[in-house]
């Protein structure tokens, strides 16, 4: 039995072929809404979209690329190495010898060969250095692109709350303006009911102006500074980029553990210079196998073509083959062999000296970076308790300067005071983010 109305079975089919019309639609505007813009730009969608569209990230990935291909085309030369000759000469001439005190004619007008040769390496120091070093030249490739990633999660990150320090001096602006003109607006009716004469309603004008242009030249330098994210991120220079942000929850990640130690080995910079080390390792090993001869298994076969007339040329075919071992070992090179082996040697002296003094900077970049996070993290707590005491300063005033105990003057004062300690604790808000990514890679935690 059905329980649907034809009507409502009509309808129903309707609104399905209704949908799955749509859903191309909607699947296309999600893949532009990952691929093209964000809809939500947070710092970890802006620092992800930036890992995946800034081109220097994208060359680093092409890098990685290339020498993988670059690591097979090496190994290939272990293979057997099998190649096909082809010739075809015609002799005007042929050449003649005196053999017995009588001219001989040696050869044929019309000479063709064809070669099939085979080569295997047995002992080469190229092929061997090639296959031992694959996988640290895999992961030196690897850990350039963690190194970029790194350094431009930084940058982004920073110019994000550098951003927001702006943005936020706006929304400040937009806050005063509405309570200046307000103010600007009791004046006025002060001085039109006599109760005050034109001097606050032209102060109040001022501090409106002031205000007014500060936000002005915010917004200009705004534009600027949107701009370098967007060229950071690799974002379409024609779409707008709308931050999202909760002030509430960036004052709670403010904090961090200063009693942590740094360690040098966490850096991605030091994993670098390990691998280049091992690669140099393998360097000085590979000059060493230079008084080692180079062995290898090779054989032909060939097709010998010969004849006076031209249309039958390959009529006959004297074929030759052969199998060879060849062994090759450079006698004397001038001492050639041993100064490589020196400066593969020094090279490898002066990487150890390059990780010294990397633990060396990372020491002193720490203690920086965590020096600069603390006094900003005092700044802060200082400006957000000056920020609080501004606030009740103003509202008293205000109330006062309304009831007629305090002059305008007053409240001008305080609403400057206000906006100042407000801009400062932002500054100081934002100052304590960046000064915390410092120090986070300075202890090797930010890795991607």
């Amino acid at each position: 039995m059905s329980y649907w109305s034809k009507s409502e079975k009509i309808l129903f089919t309707l609104i399905a072929a209704l949908s799955l019309l749509h859903m191309p639609y909607r699947l296309m505007a999600q893949s532009s809404s990952e691929n093209g813009t964000l809809d939500k730009a947070t710092l970890e969608e802006v620092v992800r979209y930036a890992l995946r569209n800034q081109p220097l990230i994208r060359q680093s990935i092409i890098d990685e690329r290339i020498t993988e291909n670059n690591i097979k085309s090496r190994l290939a030369d272990w293979y057997p190495q099998i190649n096909f000759n082809y010739n075809l000469q015609h002799n005007f001439i042929v050449q003649t010898s005196i053999i017995g005190g009588n001219p001989v004619k040696l050869g044929v007008s019309n000479l063709s060969a064809g070669q099939f040769t085979v080569s295997q390496p047995l002992f080469n120091r190229d092929v061997l250095l090639a296959r031992r070093t694959q996988n640290d030249v895999r992961l030196q490739a690897s850990q350039l692109t963690s190194s970029n990633k790194t350094d431009l999660a930084v940058d982004v990150s920073k110019a994000f709350y550098d951003v927001l320090t702006t943005l936020q001096q706006i929304d400040i602006a937009n806050e005063d303006i509405v309570r200046l003109e307000r103010s600007l607006k009791d004046a006025q009716n002060q001085y039109k009911a006599g109760v005050a004469d034109k001097i606050d309603y032209k102060r109040a004008l001022i501090s409106l102006n002031n205000t007014k242009a500060s936000k002005k030249s915010n917004e200009e330098v705004l534009k600027g500074k949107l701009e370098y994210l967007k060229s950071l991120m690799g974002y379409p220079k024609e779409q707008s980029l709308n931050l999202q942000y909760d002030s509430l929850q960036m004052e709670r990640e403010i904090f961090l553990d200063t009693l942590q130690g740094a360690q040098y080995t966490s850096r991605i910079e030091y994993q670098l210079l390990s691998t280049q080390k091992r690669l140099l390792e393998y360097n000085y090993q590979y000059e060493k196998w230079s008084y080692l001869p180079t062995v290898a298994a090779n054989g032909a076969y060939n097709l010998n073509f010969q004849n006076n007339r031209f249309f039958d040329l390959y009529t006959k075919n004297f074929p030759n083959s052969f199998a060879a071992i060849t062994f090759s070992l450079p006698l004397y090179q001038g001492g050639k062999r041993k100064l490589n082996i020196n400066t593969a040697e020094w090279q490898l002296k002066r990487i150890d000296l390059e990780i010294k003094r990397l633990q060396l900077n990372v020491n002193a970049e720490y203690a920086r970076a965590l020096g600069n996070y603390k006094g900003s993290l005092t700044n802060l707590l200082t400006q957000k308790e000056n920020m609080d005491l501004a606030r009740e300063v103003y509202d008293i005033l205000q109330l006062q300067y309304r009831s007629g105990i305090k002059a305008y003057l007053e409240v001008i004062t305080s609403e400057t005071d206000l906006r100042l300690a407000r801009i400062n604790y932002y500054n100081a808000l934002y100052q304590v983010l960046s000064t915390k990514i410092d120090v986070q890679k300075a202890l090797g935690q930010l890795n991607y």
